[in-house]
């Protein structure tokens, strides 16, 4: 599963122990070329549980960590998986596991705005900085940039954004946004998922930073998508969403979506980790021949 002779079970005594080993081991990590012949990703995503998302189609299948990284373990090792999408906490691990080797790993930076909270919108940066994806040799970062109009907190969810595109490009890393348009409803945070609330939040998360030259959007998929595409000429992946429903409707919706040139991939957590028959290397394997056109 890794190649590494770490196990699950040896990770706290690992962090007991010998903690340096974390800072040495991102320095002596073997790296790739961010895209490949294909210039396409797909990137496992592994960092809903900083933000208090631990659910999978209304259970809390995300509790436990020892599962959790096996699965992780398992998705990161499959033919056409080209890297992974986590916070500190998680890649630390994988690390350790010997499973970001020969991979590209996006750290994930703003985690504060916690889910359900009352203070959900305030997307503070949390974890990775700038300056630390580049210390730790990593491939980029990527930030959760909920706009909500009838918030002032998004102001400062753009301004930080913004700060974390300008920073990340001046070490030409790819800033991996992830923009919504969001609103309250009964006293919760939901996204808008049409087409108009997704083509208008592209264009501010465009907009952001000093430089674009490293941008890349994470966008939902969604209705008249095509259309929704033609608002930016950014590389785009697409976000694989909490799983609902028959998972083969959702794998040929990603195979439509992903036959526009615009798209350059997806980026997959939930539904490719937890799928309804528990059988994550089957479900990675079929996101692979989708984004690269590789069977196992």
């Amino acid at each position: 599963m890794t190649t590494s002779s770490v196990s699950v079970r040896d990770l706290t005594e690992i962090r007991v122990r010998e903690p340096h080993r974390i800072a040495e081991q991102w320095q002596v990590r073997r790296r790739r070329e961010l895209v490949g012949v294909d210039g396409r990703l797909l990137v496992v995503a592994a960092d809903h549980p900083a933000r208090g998302a631990l659910g999978v189609r209304g259970s809390t299948a995300m509790e436990s960590r020892s599962s959790f990284l096996e699965r992780l373990a398992t998705a990161v090792s499959r033919p056409g998986v080209d890297g992974v999408l986590g916070t500190p906490d998680i890649l630390d691990d994988l690390l350790l596991l010997g499973a970001l080797d020969g991979k590209i790993v996006i750290g994930s930076m703003n985690r504060g705005g916690l889910q359900g909270a009352t203070f959900e919108l305030d997307d503070r940066f949390t974890a990775y900085r700038a300056s630390d994806i580049a210390a730790n040799r990593m491939d980029g970062g990527k930030m959760l940039t909920r706009i909500c109009l009838d918030d002032a907190g998004t102001s400062a969810t753009l301004e930080g954004s913004a700060r974390a595109v300008t920073e990340l490009a001046e070490h030409r890393l790819m800033a991996m946004v992830e923009p919504f348009m969001s609103v309250h409803t009964g006293g919760r945070v939901s996204n808008l998922l049409d087409p108009d609330s997704t083509i208008l939040s592209m264009h501010i998360a465009a907009g952001l930073g000093a430089s674009s030259a490293y941008t890349w959007l994470k966008v939902p998929v969604v209705e008249q998508l095509e259309r929704v595409m033609d608002a930016t000429t950014l590389p785009t992946l697409l976000l694989g969403g909490d799983p609902q429903g028959d998972p083969h409707d959702t794998y040929a919706l990603w195979g439509r979506a992903l036959e526009l040139p615009a798209v350059r991939g997806l980026v997959g957590g939930r539904a490719l980790l937890f799928p309804p028959d528990g059988d994550v290397a089957a479900a990675v394997d079929i996101a692979a021949e989708l984004v690269h056109g590789v069977a196992s």
